[in-house]
C-alpha cells in the first residue's frame, strides 16, 4: 500500500482530529471499510442534499488552487500543496481570479495613464509628425 503525505491547514486538520481513532488503521471509513474513492454514492448524495449536484470532485481542487493564488501563496508552495510536478498544471488549477484580471487592465485607465512616459513621448512624436508604430 501506498501512502500520501500531504499538508493540511488548520480546518482539515480539525476535521481530522475528530475522526481519528474510530478506526484502528484508517482516517476516513464507511461502516468500518476504507473509503477508497471520492466519487462514491456518498460524494454523490451529500453533494445532491446541499444544492450542489453539479459540483465535481475535481471542482475541489480547482477552488483551492484558486483561493491560494488569491490569498497570494507563491507559485512554488501552491505547485507543492496541489501536489503537481508540471508548473502548466499549476497555472491551470490556479488561473487568475477574472476580477483581477479586470483590475489589472483597468489599471491603464487610470486618471494618470494618459500621462505615461510612453504616451508623452507618441503624442509628441505624432504632432512632430513622426512615424509611430505600435
Amino acid at each position: 500500500m501506498s501512502f500520501l503525505t500531504t499538508r493540511l491547514n488548520r480546518v482539515a486538520r480539525s476535521v481530522i482530529e475528530d475522526v481519528r481513532g474510530e478506526h484502528p488503521e484508517y482516517v476516513f471509513t464507511y461502516r468500518g471499510h476504507p473509503i477508497t474513492a471520492m466519487n462514491n454514492s456518498g460524494w454523490q448524495h451529500a453533494r445532491t442534499r446541499v444544492g450542489l449536484s453539479f459540483v465535481r470532485v475535481h471542482d475541489l481542487k480547482h477552488t483551492f488552487g484558486r483561493r491560494l493564488r488569491a490569498a497570494g501563496v507563491s507559485y512554488e508552495d501552491r505547485q507543492d500543496l496541489l501536489g503537481h510536478k508540471s508548473g502548466r498544471i499549476t497555472t491551470h488549477y490556479s488561473a487568475a481570479e477574472l476580477e483581477n484580471l479586470i483590475e489589472a487592465a483597468n489599471r491603464v485607465c487610470g486618471e494618470n495613464s494618459r500621462k505615461s512616459p510612453a504616451l508623452v513621448l507618441l503624442k509628441q512624436k505624432a504632432a512632430a509628425g513622426d512615424v509611430v508604430t505600435a
